[in-house]
């Protein structure tokens, strides 16, 4: 693909993403993504078959720049304590921040398609995330700055909770209080001195 192809792909996946934070997954078609872009319907259809396959792609762009914004955030010197403070202050940023995430279209999608799927998205994710923060844990542990009998059930847990905040921020809605008291009793409860 030539870096015009690329740019214009990578146009596509923007302008999509803000259709689908505004209506969801649910209501997007193909022809709310060509208005939104202003390109023709045989454009679009150059790169995408459809809009899971878009919303797939998006939620790969999301992941990716998520990932190098909390990377770039890392100090060299940084502790285990740090960066899990830092991955919940981010985690905290996109909860508060209702208005323009992904997230409601994120639950849409995996209720209409991922049940039938082998490959399901979100558990992937879910369970990449999880690893991640288990092997935060155990450098903590080992550089005696948390304690934790088991890291890995820690780190799901830690899932769960951001999992049910998300949950309830589109449904009953949260405050930064909510939040707060829910990130002070995870550094809590691996021994952090907060």
């Amino acid at each position: 693909m030539g870096e015009k192809s690329v740019q214009k792909k990578r146009y596509i996946l923007e302008t999509a993403r803000k259709v689908f934070v505004e209506k969801g997954f649910q209501k997007v078609t193909m022809k709310d993504i060509v208005e939104a872009c202003d390109i023709s319907r045989g454009g679009l259809y150059l790169y995408f078959d459809n809009t899971n396959q878009i919303f797939l792609e998006v939620m790969k762009m999301e992941s990716e720049e998520a990932d190098d914004v909390f990377s770039d955030r890392i100090k060299e010197d940084a502790t285990a304590a740090d960066i899990l403070i830092l991955f919940l202050q981010e985690q905290k940023k996109e909860l508060l921040g209702k208005k323009d995430n992904l997230n409601r279209a994120t639950y849409e999608f995996y209720f209409e398609t991922q049940p039938e799927r082998k490959d399901n998205v979100l558990k992937k994710q879910f369970e990449s995330v999880a690893r991640v923060i288990e092997k935060l844990i155990e450098i903590g542990v080992e550089n005696g700055e948390f304690y934790c009998e088991d890291c890995k059930e820690a780190a799901r847990n830690i899932m769960y909770v951001l999992e049910g905040l998300k949950i309830s921020a589109h449904t009953i809605g949260i405050t930064v209080d909510t939040v707060d008291r829910e990130i002070l009793y995870i550094l809590k409860s691996l021994g952090v001195e907060v």
